[in-house]
Order: C-alpha cells, then structure tokens, then sequence
C-alpha cells in the first residue's frame, strides 16, 4: 500500500505564495483608454477602445437647452424626440454624414468620450481615430477634426467609411484582387472597390436610411393625411420596409394626427405602399454600385464574379436589398455579419495595426 503524504501545515505557510492575478475588470479600470476609434455616424455614434472592444453605441442625437448648452445625449436624448417642453430642442448634429452644426457636435463628442474615458481610474487625453465618408469636402473634414480636438483629443486621424468597413467585414484589402463594399449608413452611402489596400474606384452619394426614413413621412402625409415623426416612420421601416415583395405582404397600425382634423388618429399601413415610398431612395443606392461597376477595371471585375459585393452599415438590414442587388448586378451579395458595427471594427482594427494600415489613414 502506498502512502500518500501531507504536507506539513508549517511548510505551506512557509512556501512563496504566487500573486494572485488581478480581475479583468480591475485591469481594464486601471489601465487608461489611450487610443479609440470613433465612428461619428449621422444616426449612431460607436467607440471602440483599443484592447477592449466596443464600449459605446449610442445614438447621435442631443437636446439642447435655451443657452445652447447640452442637457442630454444618446439615447436618453433620442427618448425625448417629439415630447421635449418648449424651449429644449431635441436635433441631430450631423446631416448625411457631415457636422451641420458643429457647437452641438463637439459637445455631444465630448459628453461621449468622457463616459468612456469615466470608466477608467487613470485618465489620460486619448489618440482618436475617426472615420469619415469619402465623399465629404476638406472643409468638412477639418470639421470633424476640430471637433473632435475641442472634445479632447490629443491626435486625431481619419480613415473614409468604405474602406473601414471593408476591413470590418473581413475583406482581403490588402491582397492584389478586387473587394466591394457597400456602407448604407444613416445619411450617406459608400460605394467602393479596393485593391491593395486602396480604394480603386468608389461612389458616395448622400442617401441612406433617414432619405427612407422622409419617404415614409412623404407617403404616409400623402396617401393617409397623417402627420407622423422621425422616430415613428423609423419604425414603419424596419417592420414594413423592404425592397423586394414579401413571401406574405404585411400591414401595421401607425399612430400620428389627422391633417385634416388635427386629432389623433390609427391608420392601417400596407408594406406595399412603404416599399413603394422606399423605391426611389433605395434605386439611388442601386445606381451608385452600378457606376462603381461600370468603372471598375477588367481585371478587378473578374474577381468580383467569384467574390461578389458585402454590405454593411445600419441600411444593410432593409430586407431583400441584398436580393435586389444580386438581380440588378449580377453578383452575389453578402451582408456582414454585423454590420451595424462593421466600420468601427475596421476603424478599432486600423487602430491595432496602424503600421499595417498606415496608406489609408489621413493625418
């Protein structure tokens, strides 16, 4: 029989005991959130930490006071759309893709990254790397520079929403073949094809989901004499909208005020009609990618064959675009994953690697 020995109680106190490892919350807490990558979208505003992932996703939405001063943002201020008192406007700072009103931009920015840089106990002014559409001018650029160095940055650079997006949805970018991509964001969408870690062709046009979002205002004011808000043609949208028919056509009961009598009233909506409403829209997003195809090269577009078209962004998720696309086009299409966050991962990507990434980044 062998005998199994105890160690004596003496010698286990005297042995080095290993430091016991820190929990992963007190590691991210004391360690300082230096370097992030920022999508300033016109509907969402997401922030990835380097090491950390996402740690805001909120909406680009703020309410202002009488004086001008920010008294909510994200989605606290997006709550108060259409029921704000009198004297506090509720306003997005940012129109198909750019800054249209920079004091209320650079505030709602700073309110964001002080929540993240709050959820550290070692505060430090953080390295910003924000992306930004390819079609918006160097005025509008240096716009979202400024503002964001008012915000708090200590060095911001910008990468264009295409190419983040790319990387975000996987794409060999950097292999000597062709990827396109299409970001349908909330005010604009990016066309592009890349290659070699650059774009080769692209198309932006200031379309995306608050154009459809308006047609939804347009059609139900037109066809049903109902007044309704941003917040509730968003939501005819992602229950009615489409842009391809249903299988099974759908109806919705939709609330707003009666134009003629000027009370509440509930109207019945067919996603016919909201696709109907959607079409033009929806044929300016189908148009661009056949421009960016039409001026691709050869070469490239015989990759594409093989490779197809990824779609990202928020308009993503209209149903049936992918198949309206497949039929208009000719080639396969694929929607990431997630793409909602498909360009703040490229962007936290680029982050990780700026070495790697550095031909697409712009001081």
């Amino acid at each position: 029989m062998t005998a199994v020995l105890h160690p004596h109680p003496a010698a286990a106190l005297a042995a080095p005991s290993r430091p016991l490892a820190a929990p992963a919350f007190l590691r991210r807490i004391w360690r300082p959130a230096t370097d992030l990558a920022v999508d300033l979208g016109t509907a969402n505003t997401l922030v990835v930490v380097q090491g950390e992932g996402l740690v805001l996703d909120e909406p680009t939405v703020a309410a202002v006071g009488p004086g001008g001063e920010v008294l909510g943002a994200g989605l606290d201020a997006k709550r108060m759309i259409g029921r704000a008192p009198a004297g506090v406007r509720v306003i997005r700072p940012l129109k198909d893709g750019v800054i249209a009103d920079f004091s209320v931009a650079e505030q709602l920015l700073r309110t964001f990254l002080r929540r993240v840089l709050d959820r550290h106990l070692i505060r430090m002014k953080p390295s910003v790397l924000v992306c930004v559409p390819s079609c918006i001018t160097d005025v509008e650029r240096r716009a979202v520079r400024d503002a964001a160095r008012s915000a708090g940055a200590k060095r911001l650079r910008t990468v264009d929403e295409p190419v983040a997006a790319a990387i975000g949805a996987g794409l060999p970018v950097n292999e000597p073949s062709g990827s396109l991509v299409v970001d349908v964001g909330g005010g604009t969408t990016d066309v592009a094809v890349l290659s070699l870690g650059s774009v080769v062709c692209d198309a932006s046009i200031r379309t995306g989901g608050d154009a459809m979002d308006q047609a939804i205002v347009q059609f139900l004011r037109k066809h049903y004499n109902l007044l309704v808000g941003d917040a509730t043609a968003e939501r005819v949208k992602l229950a009615l909208g489409s842009a391809a028919p249903f299988e099974v056509e759908q109806t919705l009961p939709v609330r707003g005020r009666d134009l003629i009598s000027g009370l509440p009233r509930t109207v019945t909506v067919e996603s016919v009609g909201v696709r109907d409403a959607m079409h033009e829209p929806v044929q300016r997003i189908v148009n661009a990618v056949r421009r960016v195809l039409e001026a691709t090269p050869p070469e490239l577009s015989r990759d594409l064959v093989d490779r197809g078209i990824v779609l990202t962004g928020g308009g993503a998720m209209i149903r049936g675009l992918d198949a309206l696309l497949t039929y208009e086009t000719g080639l396969p299409v694929r929607v990431d994953l997630d793409p909602l966050t498909s360009v703040v991962r490229g962007t936290g990507m680029i982050l990780g690697e700026p070495g790697r990434w550095a031909d697409v980044l712009a001081a």
